[in-house]
């Protein structure tokens, strides 16, 4: 059982990747109790998890996901952590329908809502989307009309024994960490917010050791899940088998700056209106400042643009010419069909 993990961690010690692919099997296969599982996932938290002890985690629970294997040299992934506490409207997935209207392979993996609002998955159904797609269903979206929405709780039935122990403590754990990185798809880049600066770093150095080809670890303001919509947003760079750490500043890109109020979401009705409205040219402000800046990162990593200036302003072009709505318009019709 994991009461050798526990006290190990309780003594403020790390554990290799190796107990850790231990542990998270005994907890993926339902031998041990749910007291356990909490006082694991707590001195975890408390010790503070290291990038070794996140990827055997991220690597024992994309064995126990149900795969999809989508025919590509790129899949991108928007997905952060969420959890900022600001509730902010669903700039990620704003972000990966522009990127699928630019010709990148789109696997977006998500969730409900948990801390906010509206996730991923509620935005998407209120617009109309089918977001309970098979994985036969989700390979062929991807692969035809370059979008497919991947309902997490669908993909991961091992989580089943670690629900009620997350339920019942009631804070962010190792596992809000693994979901964003454990897409059942395996995609090879990845645009991934995180609410805190101190994770930037971290994140970056689990993807790396999970063999991603190219991504972005972002923090805007140092509290934001997303590349903020003003100030400096924290950025390490996953490129080559290398880091790049940087900051970069919205005003840097020719993009107006707003106050992360301006930004807040509501229901997911609200959510989908205010997706439409980004995309027919209703919105011009806060909500479409953010979308062009994160895709246009999103579009950098996955070579469709020289660097992310570029990405920007293709981002922009995506927009205005439609192509963002017909996309939307699109992954509507055929994830219904």
């Amino acid at each position: 059982m994991l009461k050798k993990f526990i006290r190990k961690i309780a003594e403020n010690k790390n554990l290799t990747q190796e107990e850790m692919t231990e542990a998270m099997e005994i907890i993926m296969e339902g031998k041990t109790n749910d007291i356990q599982i909490s006082s694991f996932i707590t001195a975890l938290k408390m010790k503070g998890e290291t990038a070794d002890e996140i990827a055997a985690a991220a690597r024992v629970m994309k064995e126990k996901a149900i795969k999809i294997k989508i025919d590509s040299d790129i899949i991108l992934d928007t997905c952060g952590t969420g959890g900022d506490g600001f509730n902010t409207f669903n700039i990620s997935t704003a972000s990966a329908i522009v990127c699928a209207a630019a010709g990148i392979k789109v696997a977006k993996h998500g969730n409900k809502a948990l801390t906010s609002r509206c996730g991923s998955a509620d935005i998407l159904k209120a617009a109309g989307v089918n977001t309970e797609a098979t994985p036969e269903k989700v390979k062929k979206l991807v692969e035809e009309i370059n979008i497919g929405f991947i309902f997490a709780p669908n993909y991961h039935p091992a989580m089943k024994y670690a629900m009620p122990a997350r339920k019942e403590i009631g804070i962010r754990t190792i596992f809000n960490l693994l979901g964003p990185i454990v897409n059942p798809a395996n995609n090879t880049h990845h645009l991934m917010g995180v609410p805190d600066d101190k994770l930037v770093d971290k994140i970056s150095e689990v993807f790396l050791k999970l063999g991603l080809k190219r991504g972005l670890v972002v923090c805007g303001n140092g509290c934001l899940d997303e590349i903020a919509p003003s100030g400096k947003s924290r950025i390490a760079e996953i490129k080559d088998g290398k880091i790049i750490k940087y900051e970069i500043k919205v005003s840097d890109f020719g993009v107006k700056e707003y106050k992360i109020e301006d930004i807040k979401g509501g229901t997911p009705e609200e959510n989908a209106k205010i997706l439409q409205d980004i995309f027919t040219g209703k919105e011009k402000g806060a909500y479409y400042s953010s979308v062009i800046l994160n895709a246009g990162f999103a579009i950098y990593i996955c070579d469709k643009a020289k660097d992310a200036k570029q990405g920007v302003k293709i981002a922009i072009d995506i927009i205005s010419s439609g192509k963002a709505k017909e996309k939307l318009e699109q992954l509507i019709k055929e994830s219904n069909n």
